[in-house]
């Protein structure tokens, strides 16, 4: 299945239309939609393994969901809602449920077995680490605004509290990024110099 880009009014429009029973609108819906709710649901998980079971567990409550959409947001906004409802569920679900064995499972071992990423991979999943050490309410305005590109007005819906609220929290995000990315600097040169002295 392609992934699609389309703009909040176009993916309103599809969800509107799957809604009303058009069933090539809800794979357009779907498939514009997929990206950004995986990424966001693996920023609050905070495991990119996970992602692809929450992401899922997401469309499964929306595509029902849809009959009792009335588009006062964009469609993306209250699919994102619905994606941090899934994420807190697991993560109330997973402390009600701890889990009996402390040991790896095999696939997380297999996983680990396999070796380094490539160059971009690397990149990727050290900037996901970095952002993954924020305040969770701090990271999720971030992702939203600044991965995502919600507004702050959509953001804000997302996460249930006011606009002023999230323009904090990304402002306070980006503090945070940066001191994290100092440090991490500092840390390399030190290293770096050991190494050479």
């Amino acid at each position: 299945m392609r992934l699609l880009r389309c703009d909040d009014t176009e993916i309103t429009r599809l969800a509107l239309e799957a809604r009303d029973g058009d069933r090539s609108a809800t794979e357009r819906f779907v498939r514009a939609t997929q990206a950004d709710v995986w990424r966001f649901v693996a920023h609050l998980a905070g495991d990119v393994q996970l992602a692809d079971d929450l992401a899922q567990e997401t469309f499964l409550r929306a595509l029902p969901a849809l009959a009792r959409f009335q588009a006062r947001s964009s469609a993306r906004t209250w699919l994102l809602s619905i994606a941090r409802r899934v994420v807190a569920d697991h993560i109330r679900s997973i402390k009600v449920r701890p889990r009996v064995d402390g040991r790896d499972d095999w696939q997380a071992a297999a996983e680990r077995a396999q070796g380094e990423p490539g160059p971009g991979l690397a990149d990727a999943v050290a900037l996901n680490e970095v952002v993954s050490s924020l305040d969770p309410d701090r990271g999720a305005a971030f992702v939203l605004t600044q991965a995502l590109g919600l507004s702050y007005a959509e953001a804000a819906e997302v996460c249930d509290c006011p606009v002023g609220t999230i323009r904090s929290r990304v402002a306070r995000a980006r503090e945070d990024l940066v001191e994290l990315l100092r440090d991490d600097d500092r840390t390399d040169r030190r290293d770096r110099n050991r190494s050479a002295g």
